[in-house]
């Protein structure tokens, strides 16, 4: 039974989340909001690591998150989760509300943390192109109910798919 675990104790089992709406901490500053997650979690990421990931971060490490725009409040929010040095990565709608420029960006870095840095991911996203290109394996729900799984790729190739439940 997980359902009464606490939240440190999930992180310590190497599961990072990033919520759909952002969850940092709007009056801590950037490496504020990014000193926390180490309490929890020995062997955590250092800011340079998540910097490097991230320069945008380094430059605005002193703003409070009120002051981020919306592409900057999801950069620090992937980045706590993955200050955590997660083995699976939790992510819910990491695009919602972003520019397409920032959200290539921000799927690039994640593809990145996913191939190098071995981070299994698990991926809500109602843009089904960007999640099919992210993805290995998908799972097409209808209503909440499973219709369709199987290898990303294939979903993406199968033209029917496509044209009936990914609109492309």
């Amino acid at each position: 039974e997980t359902s009464n675990w606490a939240t440190h104790d999930i992180a310590r089992l190497g599961v990072g989340y990033c919520p759909e709406e952002r969850g940092i901490f709007a009056s801590l500053s950037c490496e504020e909001n990014l000193l926390l997650p180490p309490v929890i979690a020995p062997g955590a990421m250092t800011l340079e690591e998540i910097y490097a990931l991230f320069p945008n971060l380094y430059e605005r490490r002193h703003s409070p998150g009120t002051r981020l725009s919306g592409g900057e409040q999801q950069m620090l929010a992937i980045s706590r989760a993955l200050m955590l040095r997660p083995r699976l990565l939790l992510l819910d709608e990491p695009s919602f509300g972003l520019a397409p420029l920032i959200v290539k960006e921000i799927f690039e870095i994640m593809r990145q943390i996913n191939q190098e840095d071995q981070v299994s991911m698990l991926l809500v996203e109602q843009n089904a192109a960007l999640a099919l290109n992210l993805a290995d394996h998908a799972y097409l729900l209808e209503t909440g109910k499973v219709v369709l799984s199987g290898p990303a790729a294939d979903i993406k190739a199968d033209e029917s798919i496509r044209r009936v439940y990914l609109g492309y």
